[in-house]
């Protein structure tokens, strides 16, 4: 019998689709002890000291960028926040050479956020440091999808044998692949709804049914994920 979770040892972290079920639940129940550390009076513990991680946020970002600085900075590692504006993309330097450069100064792992689909790999697959997706054109958003699942089983106690509802605009939404992968796969039946032209052609592929109309998604579903 395969065990409930396993820790995610992997070198990098691109995608929910190439997770299973166990890695997964790994990642939640790793994550589930350090929520208290936000309601602490000191928001800090040693986890990553010694580590530095390069935010390398090649689209704007508000949220993910924000949430990462501050949970690296809590878990006591040195960060480097990096732009197209200001860094010497903007004179032609290559994502490889960029990551590179900053891995020469000897750093432990590049969180990634670009607008092509499939960046985050590529960069993964060159250089030896950890990569982190913090979303990649209309690929996937692993983190923020992670984040999800652990916020609807913290609410509803369980993800396997849920309906979730994903409304929105679900073509344009790497979060909304990310979700699908992960709630599939931990056991939960998924729906999508909105109007053709916001679903993805191949959604038929993805394993979900599909509402047009919000009465009847939010008369189906348990939980309504809106984007």
């Amino acid at each position: 019998m395969a065990p409930l979770s396993a820790p995610y040892l992997g070198k990098d972290l691109l995608g929910l689709e190439e997770l299973s079920r166990e890695q997964i639940q790994g990642i939640l129940d790793t994550a589930e002890p350090f929520k208290e550390i936000s309601e602490r009076a000191i928001k800090k513990v040693p986890v990553l000291r010694g580590k530095t991680i390069v935010n390398a946020f090649f689209e704007n970002s508000t949220r993910t960028r924000i949430s990462f600085e501050f949970a690296e900075k809590r878990l006591s590692a040195d960060t480097v926040n990096i732009s197209t504006t200001g860094s010497s993309v903007q004179k032609g330097e290559t994502l490889v050479d960029t990551a590179r450069n900053l891995e020469a100064m000897r750093i432990d792992m590049v969180v990634i956020r670009h607008g092509a689909s499939g960046a985050a790999r590529f960069l993964a697959e060159r250089i030896a440091s950890n990569v982190i997706n913090a979303g990649d054109g209309r690929h996937e958003h692993p983190t923020q999808g992670l984040l999800d699942l652990l916020t609807i089983r913290d609410r509803m106690g369980r993800i396997e044998g849920l309906k979730v509802c994903i409304v929105g605009d679900v073509q344009h939404s790497r979060v909304a692949r990310s979700n699908i992968w992960g709630l599939r796969k931990l056991g939960a039946e998924v729906a999508v709804c909105g109007p053709l032209t916001l679903l993805p052609r191949d959604v038929g592929e993805l394993g979900v049914t599909v509402f047009r109309r919000i009465e009847e998604a939010i008369e189906w579903a348990e939980v309504l994920n809106v984007l």
